[in-house]
């Protein structure tokens, strides 16, 4: 089968997916046959998720585009300050309410979503299959630290985190997908999801510790799993937390 090079070129944040020695500078790879640019692209270690445009000799393509040797690749991260609309945006468009899924290594992160109120599917038996799935078939932003998850060809919206604190993971998300106005704290059950309403002090009863229930007097309840919440030390813990990612990274 034939082969030739072409040369690559990412720019910005997707510099993070290359070795040290090949980011910000000019990669001239062997190719075999005409394969997609896509394909290109994720064998050097980007995957498509990150991607916004791509220009092949100055010219926007769309993933399926082929190479048949010589072509020089620019890709380029998602556009925040430039209208591209004119050529081929390669990543969707946000989602009125972003809803996430997340890797199984990723449960603190996925508890501390839903208490901003995002709407965060998790659990520490998903296959990479059914996450996959889940996140093209719920429309959900699937968010793993596992960038060959992210390459999987049913995966249409994606976010790979770069740090392995929780913490961290949260600001690092909430600054990259601009999610402060989306922001409804206290509204989800951490623990399974489920969203959350008030329940009358008389219905507690029985239902928390006798010296939680002379101490507090507001009570809300998860509608699928029945969790009972009040604002102890936990709460005032948390709402440090939120009040921590609202404020943006200087």
């Amino acid at each position: 089968m034939r082969k030739s090079t072409c040369e690559f070129r990412f720019y910005e944040e997707l510099n993070d997916y290359l070795p040290s020695g090949q980011r910000k500078r000019s990669i001239t790879r062997e190719i075999t046959g005409t394969p997609s640019v896509k394909d290109a692209i994720e064998a050097l270690g980007v995957p498509h998720t990150e991607i916004d445009l791509i220009l092949v000799d100055g010219r926007s393509v769309r993933f399926d585009c082929r190479l048949e040797g010589g072509e020089r690749v620019a890709v380029y991260p998602e556009f925040e300050r430039f209208d591209i609309t004119p050529l081929h945006r390669l990543r969707p468009e946000p989602l009125r309410e972003p809803r996430f899924v997340a890797d199984v290594h990723l449960g603190t992160l996925a508890r501390f979503l839903r208490l901003l109120g995002f709407d965060t599917r998790y659990g520490n038996d998903l296959s990479d299959e059914e996450l996959a799935h889940l996140t093209a078939r719920q429309r959900r932003i699937l968010l793993t630290r596992d960038v060959g998850l992210l390459k999987r060809k049913v995966v249409v919206r994606g976010q790979w985190l770069r740090s392995r604190d929780p913490e961290q993971q949260l600001g690092e998300l909430v600054e990259a997908l601009d999610l402060r106005r989306a922001f409804r704290p206290f509204t989800r059950c951490m623990t399974c999801n489920g969203v959350l309403g008030v329940i009358a002090r008389a219905e507690v009863s029985g239902l928390v510790p006798p010296r939680v229930y002379r101490r507090f007097r507001a009570f809300k309840q998860c509608r699928e799993c029945a969790r009972v919440y009040w604002r102890g030390t936990h709460y005032l813990r948390l709402q440090r937390l939120v009040k921590q990612v609202r404020s943006p990274i200087r």
